[in-house]
């Protein structure tokens, strides 16, 4: 079931599907939500979903001036207050894992846990395995040639427009998103940051990530790309539903997550 709703930044497209606790799924760069397809049915069975699609995304229109993730971020701060109605699960993949990072250190109070595939917080020439890929990428290419299928088919804003969203998220690619560690320090919210072994950003990248967040855990899938969601699906969604069904297990022999030295003398306090 889809949906608009008039948010202060964009008349946003979104639709719901399953029932319980709020799961919000924030999709990939130049992707609508089909991109969920393989994960949709059964995070369903557990789940209140809600999938809003950003701005210049899938049925979403694009608006004037540059895109950026912080922008993103506040219209999905505004969905999850106006639609959602209150805290909810933020599970992104790739672009929408940094507006799910993002939206966490903004407003922890309308965040649970929060998954982040595929994330960087440095821009892509400083955190991608593959520096040089933005200087290939074009309207054109023939890589592109799904999500330039899949944006046709729904967006407001007609196929002619296609080359310029292109170029407008090439632009926040080069230089976006800038989050410090001191900000990702800031996140609350218990977090996995989840990744393919082969991934476009650099496993040192997602390691960076995974400890500047408090307390957050890491799974990288093997055999997988960027696109593990859609690769091993079966292994990412036993992997999300159990990281947000469950608390941490009491590990047996911390080093990350050890007490403070003060208390690792046997002090029971």
């Amino acid at each position: 079931m889809g949906d608009y709703v008039q948010l202060p930044g964009v008349r946003t497209w979104y639709e719901t599907d399953g029932a319980g606790d709020p799961l919000v799924l924030l999709h990939g760069g130049l992707c609508t939500n089909e991109t969920w397809e393989p994960q949709r049915a059964e995070f369903a069975t557990r789940f209140g979903l809600f999938l809003p699609e950003r701005r210049a995304h899938g049925h979403t229109p694009d608006v004037d001036g540059p895109l950026s993730y912080r922008d993103m971020a506040d219209d999905t701060v505004a969905f999850v207050e106006s639609v959602v109605g209150g805290p909810a699960h933020l599970v992104g993949w790739s672009d929408g894992a940094i507006v799910a990072l993002l939206v966490a250190i903004a407003r922890p109070d309308l965040v649970r846990k929060v998954v982040a595939v595929g994330a960087n917080f440095l821009p892509n020439p400083q955190s991608g395995a593959v520096p040089e890929l933005l200087d290939r990428l074009t309207p054109d290419d023939p890589d592109m040639a799904v999500f330039r299928e899949r944006y046709e088919a729904v967006s407001p804003d007609g196929a002619a427009h296609w080359p310029v969203v292109v170029r407008k998220l090439i632009a926040m690619f080069r230089t976006e998103p800038v989050i410090s560690e001191a900000e990702l320090g800031r996140i609350g919210a218990p977090t996995l940051v989840l990744v393919g072994d082969d991934d476009m950003m650099t496993l040192e990248h997602t390691i960076a990530l995974y400890r500047a967040i408090p307390d957050s855990q890491l799974a990288v899938v093997p055999g997988t790309s960027h696109a593990l969601p859609m690769e091993k699906p079966s292994e990412v969604n036993r992997i999300v539903l159990d990281f947000l069904a469950h608390e941490p297990v009491a590990t047996m022999m911390p080093v990350r997550r050890a007490r403070p030295a003060a208390l690792a003398d046997g002090d029971p306090a």
